[in-house]
């Protein structure tokens, strides 16, 4: 073709892929006509021939039909700049529904099925998991019955928005774990992933899960995520735990008001388990001081809130430093702070200021 030579249709069918057959086809319609015949009436084709058999072809990819494709390539207007476009994109679009078929196979393959009435089930719980309809996914989620593996339960877990369907798919990946793989600590491999996505709600979904789970040794990179959303999930999970590597994100939390009540709970509990209420409490007290709130929130609402959220704090606490230092906040000079660690201190039976 080199230099505008002339080509037979048995050499653009070779070097095209188009048989010869639909070749023949494409002149009748009046598609791509050969520019020249020899005198023996063969079909001769030139540079701007091939380049419009390439054109027909991009544009059946695109699942154009033929009488489309002749009326656009007839348009003045007609870019093949912007064909080719369109064909990455088509070519993209493709390689995505085809990763999704991967991805299915494997969690197909996941499920061990024994014969092929075993994976028409899975096969319809997992297309239920695609579905549009939140009302849908939720009750696959509920009648997946470890028939789903754990990864494709995570994975469906990560992008789901809807929060009531979230929290069945959660239920769900727990069955699907089983008591010992989470007592292991073990989570799929996307849940591990995902607590450092750049994405905030995806690191907050699976801090949510791994969570659920109890995989806590997981969660104690996220104490000091920046999302305060994740740092709460975290530390309620880590300190439930007994690991009292959660506290400072605790106190935090009761400072700032964010699950203030939950945090004090696992601070109660920390405190009664393992670690020694004294040194909860000395920190406690520290913040009475040094309150650590940022400057808006302290306009906001007001560092009395803030010695009211650490009077119920350190109501949670046992032994006799808690008392102590109720006994202080008994005579602060903020009414509803006085009143709150009275309350609290004629409950605990130790008497007023």
């Amino acid at each position: 073709m080199q230099g505008g030579r002339l080509m037979r249709i048995g050499e653009v069918a070779r070097l095209s892929g188009v048989s010869v057959r639909m070749l023949r086809h494409y002149d009748r319609l009046g598609l791509v006509v050969p520019s020249s015949r020899t005198s023996a009436g063969y079909r001769e084709y030139d540079d701007g021939d091939v380049r419009r058999l390439f054109h027909v072809e991009s544009l059946r990819t695109l699942g154009m039909a033929l009488s489309d494709i002749t009326r656009v390539l007839d348009e003045p207007s007609f870019a093949p700049t912007e064909l080719v476009d369109e064909l990455i994109e088509a070519t993209r679009q493709r390689l995505a529904r085809e990763q999704r078929l991967l991805d299915r196979l494997r969690r197909v393959r996941a499920s061990e099925p024994a014969a092929w009435p075993d994976v028409f089930p899975v096969i319809a719980l997992l297309r239920g998991l695609d579905s549009d309809d939140a009302s849908r996914r939720h009750r696959v989620a509920l009648e997946s019955g470890g028939r789903i593996g754990p990864d494709a339960l995570a994975e469906a877990l990560l992008a789901e928005t809807d929060p009531n369907v979230a929290g069945a798919l959660r239920w769900a990946l727990e069955w699907a774990l089983g008591p010992a793989l989470r007592r292991s600590g073990g989570v799929p491999a996307a849940l591990d992933e995902a607590l450092t996505a750049s994405d905030v709600d995806i690191r907050r979904r699976a801090a949510e899960a791994v969570a659920a789970v109890g995989a806590t040794d997981r969660l104690v990179p996220a104490l000091d995520d920046p999302d305060r959303a994740v740092r709460a999930v975290s530390a309620l999970a880590v300190g439930e735990s007994g690991d009292a590597r959660a506290v400072p994100a605790l106190l935090t939390m009761v400072v700032e008001g964010d699950r203030d009540v939950e945090a004090a709970d696992v601070l109660g509990a920390l405190a009664r388990r393992q670690l020694p209420a004294e040194r909860i409490c000395t920190e406690l007290v520290a913040l009475l001081d040094t309150p650590g709130v940022p400057q808006e929130q302290a306009r906001e609402q007001g560092q009395e809130a803030v010695r009211v959220r650490i009077v119920h704090a350190l109501a949670e606490l046992p032994g006799e430093a808690p008392d102590t230092a109720l006994r202080r906040l008994a005579r602060d000079p903020a009414r509803r702070v006085a009143v709150t660690a009275t309350a609290v201190l004629r409950v605990r039976g130790a008497g007023g200021p």
